[in-house]
């Protein structure tokens, strides 16, 4: 049996390398071999990523995420809890997404953003910079959030 450490305090766990991409993606996690994991991007915990998504850069998606349609997470984001990345949208720089949040359509989140709790961004949306999205917000059509912004709900 293969193990890595995947860095969450776990230590070593069943594991393996994708296929296409050759990327470490825990045996409890599931990647369609049509998506893609980057040699240096990890997949753990019971995440799934499938349809045509991409993980690559540094990426880190753990928890029970899902990235699935042609969603990309990118640089060194991160993604944990129960969120999710769909459509078209890309997570990318120092972001991290988690809780129940989701990035959706063709949005973006990146920079050292955060997008939390039951917070969606969605439509053509941004959220850069060290801005925050949380609780039940909802960022949607052409929005962009930036600076240090905090929106809530």
């Amino acid at each position: 049996m293969t193990t890595f450490d995947f860095g969450d305090g776990k230590g070593p766990v069943a594991a393996h390398k994708h296929s296409n991409g050759g990327g470490w993606v825990a045996d409890t996690a599931t990647v369609a071999k049509t998506a893609q994991v980057g040699p240096d991007a990890r997949v753990s915990g019971t995440a799934r990523v499938y349809d045509y998504a991409r993980v690559y850069g540094n990426a880190q998606v753990s928890g029970a995420t899902r990235v699935f349609g042609d969603a990309k997470v990118s640089g060194t984001a991160k993604m944990y809890g129960n969120a999710s990345v769909s459509g078209k949208a890309w997570v990318f720089g120092t972001t991290q997404v988690f809780g129940n949040a989701s990035v959706s359509g063709d949005a973006m989140v990146y920079g050292y953003a955060l997008v939390y709790g039951e917070a969606q961004v969605y439509d053509t949306a941004r959220v850069s910079g060290k801005a925050w999205v949380y609780g039940n917000a909802w960022v949607s059509g052409k929005a962009q959030v930036s600076g240090n912004a905090r929106v809530t709900k």
